[in-house]
């Protein structure tokens, strides 16, 4: 996977979430709530702590320490006052029995090995711990958006006039994506020993007019472009 993409994009990533204040504040209320009570928190490609930062300030969640794979995102990171290791989520060393919950915010789909990240995951985690994996799905309105420009190669295409969202994610960043359905996900992370699965989604509108409204978020997987699955590893 091209994680050399978000070095060349570690400014232009920040930027695209504070032009699209009411995806970013949709994404973060989903974030935050599957969260809640959460004790020691380990960030799986934490990138530039955006979201980690924003959790710290608005929501009081601190997140221990984050692992990425980028060095001008990880710096950033740094800079918010986050403790990062450089890594990627397949090779990096979790630790054992050192964390409550071992968050996935949107990088399972830059991850070659899921099944490996979240075996890690799994020894980082006390007994009765949890992991929390979040992004977009392949069969969302947004994941079926994304894999249509991917194919296409652009967003400027006539196929997505008057559909696509107000302000696109990088197209350089869709291409280096491994988008999942949620029932792959969960078939990864019930193999890996995973118990008491459950769901929350949002993004429920559609991209075109996503920026126009803050969700909060709600149960289940079947109309969210951005689904969170919830698990625990045995007490």
């Amino acid at each position: 996977m091209g994680y050399q993409r978000f070095d060349e994009f570690s400014t232009q990533y920040d930027e695209w979430f504070m032009n699209n204040e009411n995806l970013f504040k949709t994404e973060l209320r989903l974030v935050a709530d599957t969260l809640k009570d959460s004790g020691r928190i380990l960030s799986i490609g934490c990138g530039s702590a955006f979201f980690e930062k924003s959790l710290r300030d608005e929501y009081g969640i601190q997140i221990i320490k984050g692992i990425e794979p980028s060095t001008a995102m990880a710096e950033i990171a740094r800079k918010r006052g986050f403790e990062v290791e450089i890594g990627t989520g397949e090779e990096a060393d979790y630790g054992k029995g050192l964390y409550d919950t071992v968050l996935f915010n949107g990088c399972p789909c830059y991850m070659n090995d899921l099944g490996l990240a979240l075996r890690k995951a799994y020894t980082a985690l006390v007994p009765g711990g949890r992991v929390v994996v979040i992004d977009v799905p392949k069969e969302s309105s947004f994941g079926t958006m994304y894999n249509l420009a991917m194919t296409l190669g652009t967003w400027d295409h006539p196929l997505l006039n008057d559909t696509k969202p107000q302000d696109e994610y990088p197209i350089d960043l869709v291409k280096e994506a491994k988008w999942r359905t949620t029932a792959d996900k969960t078939a990864v992370i019930k193999e890996n020993g995973f118990v008491n699965i459950r769901y929350r989604q949002t993004l429920t509108t559609l991209p075109h007019y996503a920026h126009l409204v803050v969700e909060d978020p709600s149960d289940g997987y079947d109309r969210g472009s951005y689904v969170a699955i919830i698990a625990q590893k045995p007490e």
